[in-house]
Formats: C-alpha cells, sequence, structure tokens
C-alpha cells in the first residue's frame, strides 16, 4: 500500500488502513466509460480501486468532449476503453484496468458482472440499464445504476435484498417517449454531480462506511439546484425481485446507446 498516496483516506475516522485495504482489494465494473462513466472511472482510481473493468464498444467523437472528462481532443476516433484506460493509469498506475471493447448485451452480461464486487451503470439507454439491474438482482451484485438528461438526473443504489430498479420502474418507458442527450440535450456539468455520487456509493460499499441510497431514488434538478431523495420500500410482487418473479432471464430491449446502430 502507498501510504502517503492514501494517506487521506488512512487519517479518515471510521475509514483508514482497513478501508483502504478493501479498496485496494475490490473490483469495479464500469459499464461506460461516457458522462456519468468519466467522474466515476477517475475517482475510483483516485481512491484506489485495486482493479476498474470498464466496458464500452464506442469510439471517443468531438460531441462527447462538452461532458466526457475521461477523454481528450487528441483521443477522437480512438476506443474510449483505450483512452479510459491510458489516463485512469497515468492517475494511479497501481490500478489494474480491465477492459471490454463492445457493449454490455444478453449474451454477455452475467458472465461479465459475475466477476466483480460492484457494477456502476453509466450508460446513455434503456435496454443497458435494465440489463445491469437484472443481471445484479439474479446474481446477488450491488450496483448503481444512473442516469441524465437536459438539466437534470437521477440514481439508484441496489443491494441484495433492497429495492431495485424495477421495484420503481417495472418495465422501460415506450420507445417514443425516450429523450437521449443526441435528441434533446444535456447540461455536461451534471454527468460530474451525479458521476461523483455513484463513485462515493461504491466506495462507501466496499469500505463498508456510512449508509447508501438504497430503497432511494436520489434526483436533481440544476436549474433550481434542487436535491429530492425520494424514497420506496421493496416492491414484493416486483417482477425481478419479488415473491414470485417472472422474469428469470435476461431480456435485451430494443433500445440502443445513441452511437450504436443497429442493421
Amino acid at each position: 500500500m502507498d501510504l502517503k498516496r492514501y494517506n487521506r483516506h488512512l487519517i479518515l475516522e471510521g475509514f483508514g488502513r482497513e478501508g483502504q485495504e478493501r479498496l485496494l482489494n475490490s473490483r469495479v465494473l464500469l459499464v461506460g466509460a461516457g458522462g456519468l462513466g468519466s467522474p466515476v472511472a477517475l475517482y475510483l482510481a483516485a481512491a484506489g480501486v485495486g482493479t476498474l473493468g470498464i466496458i464500452d464498444g464506442d469510439n471517443v467523437s468531438l460531441t462527447n468532449l462538452q461532458r466526457q472528462v475521461l477523454h481528450t481532443t487528441h483521443d477522437i476516433g480512438r476506443p474510449k476503453v483505450d483512452t479510459a484506460t491510458e489516463h485512469i493509469q497515468s492517475l494511479n498506475p497501481d490500478v489494474k484496468v480491465e477492459k471490454h471493447p463492445f457493449f454490455l448485451s444478453e449474451d454477455n452480461a452475467k458472465q461479465l458482472i459475475e466477476g466483480y464486487d460492484f457494477i456502476i451503470d453509466g450508460s446513455d439507454n434503456f435496454s443497458t440499464k435494465y440489463l445491469v439491474n437484472d443481471a445484479c438482482v439474479m446474481l446477488g451484485k450491488a450496483c448503481s445504476i444512473g442516469g441524465i438528461s437536459r438539466y437534470s438526473g437521477q440514481l439508484i443504489t441496489h443491494v441484495p435484498g433492497t429495492a431495485c430498479y424495477r421495484c420503481l420502474f417495472p418495465e422501460p418507458p415506450a420507445m417514443n417517449n425516450v429523450e437521449t442527450c443526441a435528441r434533446v440535450g444535456v447540461l455536461g456539468s451534471i454527468a460530474g454531480m451525479l458521476g461523483t455520487i455513484q463513485a462515493t456509493e461504491c466506495i462507501k460499499y466496499l469500505a463498508k462506511v456510512g449508509n447508501l441510497l438504497t430503497d432511494s431514488l436520489l434526483t436533481f434538478d440544476a436549474l433550481t439546484m434542487e436535491w429530492n431523495r425520494i424514497r420506496f420500500p421493496k416492491n414484493e410482487a416486483c417482477p425481478l425481485c419479488g415473491n414470485k418473479p417472472t422474469i428469470t432471464e435476461l431480456k435485451e430491449y430494443a433500445f440502443q446507446p445513441c452511437s450504436k446502430k443497429k442493421e
């Protein structure tokens, strides 16, 4: 352990050497190296997460740079997993990065997620969010699922036994009701505000400190600078984590990332 690098954690009451060692021995999977994934990756690397897996099948584009601070102008056209790895390891060379240069799907989700301790969804589409949620519930994994659009954002943390994403949103909205950043825009700094909270939730879970945003939906409105924590109980009738689940296999919905084009 680099005592000097992690000094501020080591002297932090309630965290200390034990919490730092837990981070160093942990494995986190980041789904998406974009707006939310950028601050998540940087803060987890700085904190000393031992292994950080990154799954993203996209390349860096100029329009990404307004909010995706993990990448630079010189990275345009390159795979996000490659540029993310370089910047993470330049920040903290002790972090092992596992690159997955493709998109999450119903065929690979379980296999990928099974090997990690905490999963962070930073994706831009409902298909991936439901895959992350469903796979985590089925495998008994903890996760944070976030989303941003226009001037607002929201996130939920799930650990086994607490409410999952489907407890609040049993099914995704109709495709014609879905807004994407490419269609309606997004304030770039929103990604930083929500992503750092996702990173904090992950660090707290791994280090076993504080209380998590479980059984809650945290929302933020930048226009009014208002945060709201909406509490809701685990839904015993949830089709995924309820008493009589009807969803027992992964299902990939029709939604796709903005950059992923179907034939």
